[in-house]
């Protein structure tokens, strides 16, 4: 299994090169430092874990109303003649069809508290439909793929953390990272469409596919322009208007069905405590990974060899500093969030760098832990072409997000590039 020889290799990479480093370094501090580094991501892994119980039992009381009240088969019928075509292992009207499009929906939000119990849901719905309960199915893959790729229409976070540094126009960043998304997303879309042989060139897709072309033109017109301020709070309105609009559909209407209402809610809601403590071996086992292969500073060799490859072809390399941000974002959220602000600190939060690694955060999704919950959510353990699948749509958006980044910051933002900041000065655009 794929995920089992990276997991593997980060431990192994991680001890060969601490040894390198204590012998013929002399840092006899190395290894406490990995072992330290460790047991502070199993602490937080369990963390993060316990912290999902709160909205875990929450969302899935909601949508066991939704299920019990037929809303979500509703909402199944509406999808339906997409989902059909991306996910034909999932039968027709299939509640997890409904729990799917609002697990994307979120996501579009930037609502993660919101999508995770959804998703998680998901999984669990389409693992009912799986035969063999320990190898993931076609759908399962193109679910987990779409999700780690999946399109967020509002980097609310991003422009959040933008502002908190001082940048002078936070949202700035909004067009390339949405752009940036979209490319990652339909990447995704045609790499497991190669492995599970789905022809995409299918009506409902492609009016599917353009009707998010459309609404991302609708979103950059409307929001263009607009101060920070006014965004943060248009863009915060339309999350909060949506999920607690479903969550009154979903009462109101189970409701309406004469449905008791209250005892399908706890019914779905002692799933939540189950689902959330499944998940913390998954969890941990792939962030006390990470920590060990990071806390060695193999993430930064590998960053400094591609950069000295850009180099050496004299082609330009201030995008190197924002590099790390696209390398961790795949293994870890909050560590590609430490190194955005670490890059906007030391570069400036709207120097070309800070905002590049602003772009590639806002386009990128957490591949890795993405798998290591929902798949373990379920008992999964061999994820078959999920992670490969997952990595190319992370490099394509990787890739996509620099490209823009000089499109639009350079080219049409006019930020200047200073040379002492071509971290090899050998560069020239």
């Amino acid at each position: 299994m794929a995920l089992n020889i990276v997991w593997i290799s980060f431990f192994v990479i991680a001890f060969i090169v601490a040894l390198i480093k204590l012998f013929f370094f002399g840092d006899t501090e190395i290894f406490m430092k990995i072992i330290n580094g460790m047991f502070d991501s199993a602490k937080n892994g369990a963390e993060i874990s316990l912290g999902l119980v709160g909205m875990m039992t929450f969302w899935l009381g909601i949508m066991k109303v939704g299920e019990k009240a037929g809303m979500i088969t509703l909402f199944a019928k509406a999808v339906n003649p997409f989902f059909s075509k991306l996910f034909p292992g999932i039968p027709k009207n299939h509640p997890a069809n409904g729990s799917i499009i609002m697990n994307f929906s979120a996501n579009m939000l930037g609502l993660d508290n919101a999508a995770t119990p959804v998703g998680l849901k998901a999984m669990q719905e389409l693992q009912e439909l799986n035969p063999e309960k320990e190898t993931a199915t076609n759908a399962q893959i193109m679910f987990l793929v779409l999700n780690t790729a999946g399109i967020a229409l509002i980097p609310t976070s991003v422009i959040a953390l933008r502002m908190a540094n001082g940048a002078a126009n936070p949202a700035d960043i909004f067009i390339p990272a949405l752009i940036g998304t979209f490319i990652s997303f339909i990447s995704g879309m045609v790499a497991v469409a190669f492995f599970q042989k789905i022809n995409l060139f299918k009506l409902p897709i492609l009016i599917f596919l353009g009707s998010f072309v459309v609404l991302m033109a609708a979103l950059y017109f409307g929001l263009n322009g607009l101060p920070p301020e006014k965004i943060e709070i248009v863009t915060g309105l339309i999350g909060g208007v949506l999920i607690f609009s479903i969550i009154i559909l979903f009462i109101v209407y189970g409701a309406f069905k004469k449905l008791n209402v209250y005892d399908a809610f706890i019914d779905g809601a002692k799933d939540g405590f189950k689902t959330s403590i499944m998940i913390i071996p998954f969890l941990i086992a792939i962030l006390v990974a990470i920590s060990a292969f990071r806390t060695t500073g193999c993430m930064d060799y590998l960053v400094n060899a591609i950069g000295a490859c850009f180099a050496y072809f004299g082609l330009d390399t201030r995008f190197v500093p924002a590099l790390p941000v696209g390398l961790m974002k795949t293994l870890s959220g909050g560590g590609a969030r430490g190194l955005m602000v670490d890059v906007m600190q030391a570069y400036g939060a709207d120097s070309f760098q800070g905002r590049l690694a602003s772009v590639i955060q806002g386009s990128s999704e957490t591949t890795f832990y993405v798998l290591a919950v929902y798949f373990g959510s379920v008992g999964i353990k061999n994820t078959r072409h999920a992670l490969i699948c997952g990595l190319i749509a992370d490099l394509v958006g990787l890739i996509a997000a620099i490209i823009l980044a000089y499109i639009f910051l350079v080219k049409f933002f006019n930020i200047y590039l200073d040379d002492k900041n071509n971290c090899f000065n050998r560069a020239r655009w």
